[in-house]
């Protein structure tokens, strides 16, 4: 236990060489820290794995034993990916201390790991830490966030500063904290868990693919006792939407939907779900009349409105059985992305 080991995951999904740039700047740090880096090849099916494993073999990265590649037989999404490399955990078969879940397309700066790592050491409530985000062109990302909400809804939909303002405990991005803060829920893209966080909430549910999974953890992790927090000094440039694409949608795809109205039927049950998609499509419409005579920019993926509209409907008219509040038990290997 004196050691406070660290498993860094790194999940790849079609993205080997931004894989591999990740990776290199993971094991810098992680050369001073006890642990290991674990990449795991999320089903890509284009030898991505075969590409990563012959480049960390090439540069000795194999060899040291703090490197070990791992392929996945399926890309379940992201959440079932990092469920892997939890269950996997540490070569020897222990589990380590600490969790550091990395995306491919997201880069360490500095000490970014040993310092989430000490903010957990030095606040025994805290069970999951994630870093200060910006783009590889240094434009800061939205990462400390609220749990998402009927107001909250509306709110990100009509994108009306009057709204903003008078719904603004609600507004699920939070300006970005110059301090350390504690908030609802933070981004997986760098996220540091404590092992007894994770074991008390099982990893992740493997239900959503993509997209609120991290939203889901870290309110499971609340009720289990266990805070989240933003950590600014912790820092990592970040690609975005690499494996996803989600900066180019044409059309916002199903596994969005599903996953959306999972994360509200599974917390608060479906008459919460239906009105929150009401919101949502209530401010939608007052955009699009601001579009029409403000001129104003699209915001949304072309269809989004009529998309989530027929989506709901097709819910209500075919419920499925919801899964239950567990999530799929965490142990040994076998699935990412974002």
């Amino acid at each position: 236990m004196d050691q406070q080991r660290i498993l860094t995951i790194l999940l790849n999904y079609r993205t080997p060489e931004m894989t591999l740039q990740a990776a290199a700047a993971a094991l810098r740090e992680m050369e001073d820290l006890p642990g290991e880096l674990l990449i795991i090849d999320n089903g890509s099916g284009d030898g991505s794995y075969e590409q990563i494993r012959a480049q960390a073999e090439a540069r000795g990265w194999l060899a040291s034993g703090g490197l070990r590649v791992i392929a996945a037989p399926v890309n379940g999404g992201f959440g079932a990916g990092m469920n892997t490399g939890i269950k996997a955990g540490l070569s020897d078969g222990s589990a380590p201390e600490f969790y550091y879940l990395l995306n491919s397309d997201a880069f360490v700066q500095g000490s970014t790991i040993r310092t989430l790592r000490d903010f957990l050491l030095q606040h025994p409530g805290a069970g999951l830490a994630g870093s200060y985000v910006r783009g590889t062109d240094g434009t800061p990302h939205r990462t400390a966030f609220r749990f998402p909400s009927i107001a909250g809804e509306f709110e990100a939909s009509v994108r009306t500063g009057m709204f903003t303002r008078l719904l603004k405990p609600w507004v699920v991005a939070m300006d970005l904290p110059q301090e350390e803060l504690q908030v609802d829920w933070t981004a997986g893209a760098s996220l540091m868990i404590r092992r007894e966080a994770a074991e008390a909430v099982g990893g992740f549910d493997e239900t959503f693919f993509l997209y609120f999974e991290e939203t889901d953890l870290c309110r499971r992790a609340a009720r289990a006792g266990w805070r989240t927090h933003y950590v600014p000094a912790s820092e990592i440039a970040h690609v975005g939407s690499a494996s996803t694409g989600m900066k180019a949608w044409q059309r916002t795809p199903q596994y969005w939907f599903d996953s959306r109205r999972h994360y509200f039927v599974k917390h608060h049950g479906h008459a919460y779900a239906a009105a929150a998609t009401l919101a949502r499509a209530a401010g939608s419409l007052i955009y699009g009349l601001r579009r029409l005579i403000q001129n104003k920019p699209q915001a949304d993926p072309p269809h989004f409105l009529r998309d989530l509209i027929l989506y709901s409907l097709r819910a209500m008219a075919a419920p499925r059985p919801e899964p239950s509040q567990e999530t799929r038990p965490a142990s040994p290997p076998a699935k990412e992305q974002k």
